[in-house]
């Protein structure tokens, strides 16, 4: 088994020449989607098209590359690995979870029409048979035997035809994709960056291998690592809405968030130009979440209320991409259903607004978890307004949608929600007054918390438990013990307001002058664009750096922003 793409001196040189030759140039339009060159046996004239749809599949325009890769069936017939690209893209974001009965049927068949139609190559047919295994056996092989199968099948790929850029690139993708939340060796995700460190080189102007290193390095440990890639990606493709997006994962894990706001702003235009709404959905989560980092709420709101519009129009049909339900006003999926649910969730939480989040509308979704974002968002504002009763009442539906998730043998879903339900339930101890078994309950959410990762499809938990418990040991009159939460929490999510505070805070409450004003110093960099009097922590950050130190005064014992009153 190789752990590296390695390729001669010469090689490399011939590779990269032929690719300066027959890389994809931008199309008719001006169409920009980086260089692809994926040599197949089809016939002459569909090539273009063919490319064209590959490109589009690198930078997850699914719905787009299906209608390039059927207009290169029209041009021949007899090209089945345009079957095969149909059936990859029917399968859509591999870090998407779990896929609905109707994506399985419809990538089997797509898969099985490649078979019936074949290739020339026995390249093509293997391609053919490597994606058939995402979808074979569905009903009684679970998704991950499906995706390790099919990982398999592309390392004999990539070890048979070792000059095969595509399938170097497929193969690390399908490694990263059957990465476990749980593995903190970063084993696959590592495995897979050294591969396409070796593309890299070879061919730098590939959407995928620079798409793919942003998903490798997509967790806290290594974020900083794509950087280079992140600051590339989105001018390499700029008119694939993804492309403009994806760099927001880098910097939102780094705390870059002026950054994030940027490539999000570009690639929710890019996306409803396209008539994309579930990516345009997915891109103001990511925006709005760097907005509420640097206090910008007045910019956050006007998303709030773009979300709101879109969720009180009628329900559309569900549109051309790979798992994409009807949800009200839009073709949801997980990504656009997601951040409909999550946008007015995080407004209410991140502002500590807690009557607002026990407020908000639950809605039924086909994913459970997603609905459970505001079952859990109206438990923990329920329970912080002093509500034990009725926060009870929406943990129990966050027991019942686990259970959901159970059912479905979707292990990481229903171990976020477990942490969804164990914080909120430590929040309503404390309303009831039993503070033991709130600082306990909320002690088991972060130790499961720090078990696992954030999903791709959201730019953070809806509120992390470390977080959580270091608001609790604050009120608890624990100021160390909570500067530790707090800290432990920005090694995950760095330059994260309600931590760099929280951290502020507690050390204010300490004694420590000094680890006060630098963390406040971090927040009013942070918030350089916040607005002026938009949120009292933050004027509090404020007036302690700018006090001299002979003016600053102790923590007032009732001056805690994480009461269980609102803001």
């Amino acid at each position: 088994m190789r752990a590296l793409f390695v390729l001669p001196f010469a090689l490399v040189f011939t590779l990269a020449s032929a690719s300066a030759v027959s890389a994809q140039a931008p199309r008719a339009g001006g169409e920009r989607l980086g260089k692809v060159h994926f040599a197949t046996s089809c016939a002459a004239p569909v090539a273009e098209e063919f490319d064209h749809a590959m490109a589009l599949l690198h930078s997850f325009e699914f719905a787009d590359a299906i209608t390039g890769f059927k207009k290169a069936l029209e041009g021949d017939p007899s090209c089945g690995i345009a079957q095969w690209g149909i059936a990859m893209s029917t399968w859509g974001n591999p870090f998407a979870g779990l896929r609905s009965p109707k994506t399985l049927q419809e990538g089997l068949a797509a898969a099985q029409t490649a078979q019936t139609i074949g290739a020339k190559s026995e390249r093509e047919r293997e391609y053919i048979a490597a994606v058939a295994l995402l979808y074979k056996d569905a009903d009684t092989l679970d998704h991950r035997a499906r995706t390790v199968a099919y990982e398999k099948a592309m390392e004999r790929i990539y070890t048979k035809y070792p000059t095969d850029l595509e399938a170097a690139a497929f193969y690390a993708l399908a490694v990263d994709q059957t990465a476990l939340p749980t593995d903190k060796t970063y084993a696959n995700q590592l495995k897979a960056a050294a591969i396409l460190e070796k593309l890299y080189t070879v061919e730098p102007d590939h959407p995928g291998v620079t798409h793919y290193l942003i998903h490798s390095y997509d967790v806290s440990a290594l974020a900083p690592r794509a950087l280079p890639y992140a600051r590339k990606y989105a001018n390499l493709a700029p008119d694939a809405p993804h492309a403009l997006h994806m760099p927001a994962h880098t910097f939102t894990r780094v705390g870059s968030w002026q950054e994030s706001i940027d490539t999000n702003i570009r690639s929710h235009d890019v996306a409803m130009q396209r008539h994309d709404p579930g990516e345009a959905l997915h891109a103001w989560d990511y925006e709005m979440y760097a907005y509420l980092q640097t206090a910008q709420d007045a910019a956050a709101k006007k998303i709030l209320d773009g979300v709101n519009e879109i969720i009180a129009r009628p329900a559309a049909p569900a549109g051309g991409r790979a798992d994409m339900p009807a949800m009200p006003g839009m073709a949801g999926g997980p990504a656009g259903g997601w951040a409909a649910a999550a946008i007015p969730a995080r407004w209410a939480i991140e502002r500590g607004a807690w009557s607002e989040a026990a407020a908000l509308t639950a809605r039924p979704s086909p994913q459970p978890f997603v609905e459970a974002i505001t079952r859990f968002a109206r438990a923990l504002g329920a329970a912080r307004s002093g509500k034990p009763d009725l926060a009870k009442a929406e943990i129990e539906q966050l027991i019942a949608l686990r259970e959901k998730e159970v059912q479905a043998k979707d292990a990481y879903w229903a171990t976020q929600l477990d942490i969804q339900r164990q914080a909120a339930q430590g929040w309503a101890f404390w309303a009831e007054g039993r503070k033991e078994d709130a600082l306990r309950t909320l002690t088991a959410a972060a130790a499961l918390e720090d078990t696992t990762d954030k999903s791709a499809i959201t730019p953070g938990p809806i509120a992390p438990a470390h977080e959580l418990l270091g608001e609790m040991l604050l009120e608890a009159n624990q100021p160390a013990a909570a500067l530790k939460e707090f800290e432990t929490n920005l090694k995950r999510e760095p330059n994260r307001f309600r931590s760099v505070y929280g951290a502020g805070r507690a050390a204010e409450s300490a004694g420590d002058r000094a680890k006060a004003r630098s963390y406040y110093g971090q927040l009013v960099k942070i918030c350089e664009r916040g607005d002026r009097r938009a949120r009292p922590d933050l004027d509090h950050a404020r007036q302690y750096v700018g006090a001299s130190t002979s003016s600053e005064r102790p923590l007032a014992s009732n001056s805690n922003p994480f009461s269980v009153t609102p803001l």
